[in-house]
């Protein structure tokens, strides 16, 4: 939920980071906008055609959320530590659900460009010591906005409803205007008791008469009915939303927590997994199994001088 209330939309900046040797576009979460209903975490990676070996993540761990990478250019390699190994390609989605572990590591299959978007969906507490899963959907339901190529990504929204095992009210849609001879326009529904964002992922965006500029969020409050968008030849977009959530959480690092000493725990136990002794007392890691990557694990950072706190 936005930490400044309103009632009127506004517009965010995202800003740049690094994964896996990959600029990527980062909007959420940001000191304004720290999550958006139980979206808490989202990254546009590309369009980008980097020299081989691509994008190149190595093995790193997860605790208490999703997940969920939307392919639309490029292929990328998934591995765990359920000994999942899945390519992802243009069209599809990938889900993981940490719950209260999972390590894994992505890899750019040739020819090695890639465009994408990664979310993390924050599990609600109920679920967030789940065991950890991963699921593979080749095919999404799809329908038209206006001119529009509407493919529904997540949740329920157009009267669809997506194969993605979320536990939170939420939706997301990816919205293409594949004429490339003409300008797209349409009105998007949406529900009023959500809170929603859109992202201009690529081309010239109108919502409801405003430029939304390429990486840059819009972030739109609750009770909003529609949005009425306009873009250029080719332009895509991606739009977000989900039922406020009240609970407070820390995200830090690959962790979403509720908790400083959560954090500290499992940093501590990523770091024993990587030392290989975190089973000395017949316990299985949290972490599950080493994930089969050739890619060198990712250490911790120091958590020295930090201080955590949850937030809304």
């Amino acid at each position: 939920m936005n930490d400044s209330t309103t009632s009127s939309p506004q517009h965010l900046p995202t800003r740049i980071a690094d994964v896996g040797g990959i600029p990527i576009h980062r909007a959420i979460p940001q000191r304004a906008l720290r999550k958006v209903g139980a979206w808490c975490f989202l990254d546009h990676a590309g369009p980008a055609d980097p020299a081989p070996p691509g994008m190149q993540v190595g093995p790193h761990p997860h605790i208490g959320l999703q997940t969920f990478t939307w392919m639309i250019r490029g292929e990328v390699l998934h591995r765990d530590s359920l000994g999942s190994e899945q390519i992802i390609r243009p069209g599809q989605v990938n889900l993981m659900t940490a719950g209260r572990g999972i390590a894994h590591s992505e890899e750019s299959q040739e020819p090695w460009h890639i465009h994408a978007t990664q979310l993390w969906i924050a599990l609600p507490d109920a679920h967030r010591f789940c065991e950890p899963r991963f699921q593979h959907y080749p095919d999404l339901p799809t329908t038209r906005v206006g001119d529009f190529e509407a493919t529904v990504l997540a949740g329920e929204a157009l009267r669809l409803t997506a194969p993605a095992e979320v536990h939170s009210p939420l939706m997301g849609v990816d919205l293409h205007a594949t004429d490339m001879a003409s300008d797209a326009s349409g009105v998007m529904p949406l529900r009023q008791d959500f809170e929603h964002a859109v992202l201009a992922l690529s081309g010239r965006v109108s919502v409801n008469g405003e430029v939304l500029p390429e990486e840059q969020l819009l972030y739109i409050p609750q009770g909003t009915a529609s949005i009425a968008l306009e873009c250029a030849p080719g332009s895509r977009l991606i739009v977000i939303g989900g039922e406020p959530m009240d609970e407070a959480i820390i995200i830090w690092w690959n962790f979403v927590a509720r908790t400083s000493e959560e954090v500290h725990e499992a940093r501590e136990q990523w770091e024993a997994h990587l030392r290989g002794d975190d089973g000395e007392r017949g316990e299985p890691s949290r972490f599950g199994l080493p994930v089969a990557s050739p890619l060198t694990p990712t250490h911790a950072p120091s958590l020295d001088g930090m201080s955590l706190r949850a937030s809304k």
